[in-house]
């Protein structure tokens, strides 16, 4: 009897799934095989509010299949013997996984590779399974990847997208192949309060739900802080929970300015993880180096420690980062806002603050959290590597009357309208602070100049 390997990674689904499909094809079984791999731990990507989410993807994972006569099998190991084992245990004369683009991921698939082959097997790899396009599927002429994201919108526009495919009606798996038990969520109190479920059935009802009912307003409201009017569907996009291909399929079907405009954004995330594939080192160092000295010392610390914990006295950057310590996720606008604060205003180098994101976000991805921070901090693709978001016009533009503040601030509650961005302009009950709510660590305009002064613009 014919039997396959599915290694399921970032890819935690059923519907639309090529590896998985492709491995069915002729054959009569499968198995669909996780591996738990503790390269993962140590490196610091194991972040609780990732473990959580992702034992949720696990689990409806495996319901998934059992529904459709399988089951997910669980190891923890080394994924390359892992791999090998249950290649032998279960007879399987092939492997079926998706490409990845990170460096990680190119060197498990390669030493994958090498022991398949060593052993008689054959490796097979799927491109555009965790990326709407695969990540070398358009190209400049003369380069390997797009630096800048417009031509690289137009091409990707351009492209066929591949059709997704359904869900399979039956997966067989071979009997007497040993699983661990499915992960547990890690201890409530290590988690964010206010994390989302993981799952594809949890994506699949939330694409449905927001096409139908927040997608028109999209492009008008996406940056409108207050209002929430994002999809949060990044962290069912990192785990492939989510194909967004699907996703833009979808999309496009419901047609419109809002849903073109969601179509844009899947392909920023797309652009980010080309250019990873092509420069893994930008992972952690400087895309384009501006020859930074950022701050360091006593001070800079504190300054750091203040931005994590949302007490930076700048009430739209302390709303997002509370947000991000409640929900594990924040939105865009609010990334773009505390990554400026920190890089610009602050001038402490980005990777302290794409690293304080890792730990919390739970689509901490490293595509698309790097080089967005990069992108913010001047160091990456911007065309204008020196521009500062000011937090306070930033807020009175979308955050008009303080709603999204006062929900993530209540020491300022009390504030109506846009006074609530300048509260050191104002003062508290018997001309105190208002209850306890600290001073800006830093007058905008010297931040300005020391960042200036840093980057030669003075």
């Amino acid at each position: 009897m014919n039997v396959s390997v599915v290694l399921f990674t970032s890819d935690l689904r059923v519907h639309d799934h090529p590896p998985l499909r492709a491995a069915l094809g002729p054959r009569n079984e499968t198995v669909p095989l996780f591996v738990r791999d503790p390269a993962v731990d140590h490196a610091g990507f194991a972040a609780p509010n990732r473990l959580a989410f992702l034992a949720d993807c696990l689990a409806d994972l495996d319901q998934g299949l059992r529904r459709r006569g399988g089951r997910l099998v669980v190891r923890s190991g080394d994924p390359v013997a892992e791999v090998c084992a249950v290649v032998r245990e279960a007879d399987a004369d092939e492997v079926h996984m998706a490409a990845g683009c990170s460096a990680f991921a190119l060197r498990r698939e390669q030493r994958l590779r090498r022991a398949l082959e060593a052993d008689g097997r054959r490796l097979y790899v799927h491109d555009g399974v965790v990326t709407a396009l695969p990540a070398g599927a358009v190209t400049p002429n003369g380069s390997d990847h797009f630096a800048v994201f417009t031509p690289y919108f137009r091409r990707w526009s351009a492209e066929h997208l591949r059709e997704p495919l359904a869900a399979p009606r039956v997966v067989r798996v071979p009997s007497g192949i040993r699983s661990e038990d499915l992960p547990a969520r890690p201890a409530a109190a290590t988690l964010s309060a206010g994390l989302a479920p993981g799952g594809e059935e949890e994506a699949r009802k939330r694409l449905a739900y927001w096409l139908d009912r927040y997608a028109d307003a999209y492009e008008e409201g996406h940056d409108d802080l207050a209002a929430d009017a994002t999809s949060r569907l990044s962290p069912y996009l990192h785990f492939g929970a989510l194909s967004a291909a699907e996703a833009v399929h979808r999309a496009r079907a419901r047609g419109g300015a809002g849903a073109e405009a969601f179509v844009r954004q899947l392909c920023w995330r797309d652009f980010h993880h080309q250019l990873l594939a092509a420069r893994p080192a930008v992972a952690d160092a400087d895309y384009r180096t501006r020859s930074d000295h950022w701050r360091s010392g006593p001070q800079a610390d504190a300054d750091l420690r203040a931005w994590r914990e949302g007490r930076t006295g700048y009430p739209v950057v302390d709303a997002a980062m509370r947000q991000l310590a409640h929900e594990g996720w924040m939105p865009g606008r609010g990334r773009l806002l505390t990554a400026s604060f920190l890089t610009k205003t602050l001038y402490i180098d980005w990777r302290a603050g794409a690293r304080h994101f890792l730990d919390m976000l739970v689509d901490g991805d490293v595509a698309n959290n790097q080089l967005n921070w990069q992108w913010m901090a001047g160091t990456g693709t911007d065309s204008r590597p020196n521009r500062v978001l000011n937090p306070v016009i930033q807020a009175k533009r979308y955050d008009p009357e303080g709603a999204y503040v006062r929900r993530w601030v209540p020491e300022l509650a009390a504030l109506r309208g846009p006074e609530i961005h300048e509260p050191w302009k104002l003062a508290g009950p018997g001309g105190s602070r208002f209850d306890g709510y600290p001073d800006p660590l830093i007058a905008l305009p010297e931040g300005l100049a020391r960042f200036r002064r840093a980057r030669g613009q003075d």
